[in-house]
């Protein structure tokens, strides 16, 4: 007998539209819902419950340390650690400010004053944090456009939350499991002669954290916990890395490349020797690999793989 898979759903309420607002949608209870609480009575969009969840995904990677995440069209603009919440704001809105326009920020810490009134004056859409001081709700209330969304589930607590992702198309219904993915210590090899130092080391574990939230083929440049660019959707990790090292410009100088998928041939090495990369991190396991690796040390670019791909679509 074929195994039968029987899925709950609990309609809480209709909304406005869909992701056009000529579709029709609607919310549904699901077992493992996180617990959270919109603020001033506004109205949650289908767009803004999928850009909610980006965003909440990447600052659940860091949720001990001060983290921002910007969101725009579900894809990640911008992020980063910072000393305080604000310094990691402000990080990340640098990375791309014209995508951060009406984008949807995620915040691993509660949100004060001075990240509230940046927020205000930013026209940002959408927030979601922890939880908010009495001035920066203060901030909030007096703007009618943004929604401001509490989190109530911790974010340690929301990474062990175990959901799955279902897509009902033409030809079946796919499910699978959410993307899980940690780095092994017995799969994270430093495979070049040129060593990272532990800076670098820190450095290529925030990038490739940032790019497993990117859509395939994704690239991260990134330094001192800041993405300087995310190039995604690309058909090919070349243009990708290329795009994200055209973007970078002269901040790629020292900084990491992370790509989510494996780099085929040396034609993705000579570009980042020109953009002055100081290490590489991506999955491997290319035919290949030696040829990278030699180019890698010639040029004096360390470079760790991690056998895992993080495709996404």
């Amino acid at each position: 007998m074929a195994e039968e898979k029987t899925i709950k759903l609990e309609m809480i309420k209709e909304l406005e539209h869909g992701e056009n607002s000529y579709q029709s949608a609607s919310l549904y209870k699901t077992d493992n819902m996180v617990d959270y609480e919109v603020l001033f009575d506004k109205e949650l969009s289908y767009n803004d419950i999928l850009n909610m969840a980006e965003a909440v995904n990447i600052v659940s990677e860091f949720f001990d340390v001060n983290c921002t995440a910007i969101i725009r069209h579900r894809k990640p603009c911008g992020v980063a650690l910072g000393q305080t919440l604000y310094d990691s704001y402000t990080k990340a809105f640098d990375c791309d400010p014209i995508g951060s326009y009406y984008g949807v920020v995620g915040f691993s810490k509660p949100v004060n004053e001075e990240v509230a009134k940046h927020l205000n004056s930013m026209s940002i859409q959408f927030v979601v944090a922890p939880d908010y001081d009495e001035k920066a709700l203060k901030v909030f209330q007096d703007n009618s456009l943004i929604k401001v969304v509490k989190l109530n589930t911790p974010l340690k607590e929301y990474r062990k939350i175990k959901c799955e992702e279902i897509v009902i198309s033409p030809f079946g219904a796919l499910v699978q499991d959410k993307n899980d993915s940690e780095l092994n210590k017995d799969t994270f090899k430093v495979v070049t002669a040129v060593k990272p130092t532990a800076e670098q080391i820190e450095d290529a574990v925030f990038a490739w954290k940032v790019a497993k939230y990117a859509k395939t083929n994704s690239v991260v440049i990134a330094k001192d916990f800041k993405s300087y660019a995310i190039a995604q959707c690309y058909t090919n990790p070349l243009a990708a890395l290329e795009n994200a090292l055209d973007y970078a410009c002269d901040n790629s100088k020292d900084a990491i490349l992370a790509s989510d998928t494996v780099l085929q041939s040396t034609d993705c090495i000579h570009p980042a020797i020109q953009g002055r990369i100081s290490l590489i991190i991506q999955p491997g396991g290319s035919l290949k690999d030696s040829k990278l690796i030699e180019v890698c040390n010639k040029y004096n670019i360390a470079m760790i793989t991690t056998g895992i791909r993080n495709y996404r679509s």
